[in-house]
């Protein structure tokens, strides 16, 4: 993975300071000009508070201020945003808000979504729902899902309205050198609000209509913001280097 010398400056100045297993990540929930994100960043704002509206439970209520709150717009509805950086494995820790009845998602390489969705209360999970591993879908004639995705191994959602937290680790697909596809990617683990939900499962091909689009070996990492009111704070990335290697 290579970064342009400028990117690499911006990126060790939002690194997170800390303990040693706690190095190496890049903040992108901090910079109040989104320089760590590609352009245009369409109506995404930093603010320091938000919350549910009062007035509609199905809408967040923040203004664009000094903060390290990430949020999708004043609707919640704006498109969606790719980090600047390219990733092979990598880390993901955030923590996320939203309102009743809300739908977002993390997309590794911008293609491997796992969801973000109120799933508080659901009994019967589907890979729709939150920490789920979003299911294959095609376009026409009207958009719907041609598998079920994998369910999270549990619920473990909270209410809309409360901060929830998410860990992922992802490994990207392996190619050889004539740039065959050898090893399909991974999701080595994924850890919503304290709970494993995905542990090392495999991934035949990108989800959602992104399924018949050729494989590759890096890629951004994206944010859903087109499908309902989000917040993210803390939003931190690395690249996985795997456990051996952490120790």
């Amino acid at each position: 993975m290579r970064f342009p010398f400028t990117l690499w400056l911006l990126l060790a100045a939002l690194a997170v300071p800390g303990r040693a297993a706690d190095r190496g990540w890049i903040n992108l929930s901090q910079d109040p000009h989104l320089a760590a994100w590609q352009k245009p960043t369409g109506q995404w704002f930093l603010t320091d508070k938000v919350e549910v509206d009062p007035n509609n439970p199905r809408r967040l209520k923040a203004k664009p201020g000094q903060g390290a709150i990430l949020v999708n717009g004043p609707t919640g509805r704006t498109p969606d945003i790719h980090t600047k950086a390219s990733f092979k494995d990598v880390e993901v820790h955030t923590e996320f808000l939203i309102p009743k009845g809300s739908n977002s998602g993390i997309k590794l390489e911008g293609w491997y979504e796992i969801q973000i969705y109120d799933s508080y209360g659901v009994k019967k999970l589907s890979g729709s729902d939150c920490g789920g591993i979003y299911p294959r879908a095609e376009m026409e004639p009207v958009y719907h899902h041609i598998d079920d995705g994998v369910p999270p191994r549990v619920n473990a959602s909270r209410r809309p309205g409360e901060w929830q937290t998410l860990d992922i680790i992802f490994q990207a697909p392996r190619f050889d050198e004539d740039g065959k596809k050898i090893a399909n990617a991974r999701f080595v683990k994924v850890v919503l609000n304290g709970q494993v939900v995905q542990d090392n499962v495999e991934v035949k091909t990108p989800t959602g209509n992104n399924w018949r689009n050729q494989e590759i070996p890096t890629g951004p990492v994206l944010l859903q913001g087109d499908h309902g009111p989000v917040a993210f704070r803390n939003l931190r990335i690395r690249p996985y280097r795997g456990e051996d290697k952490k120790k």
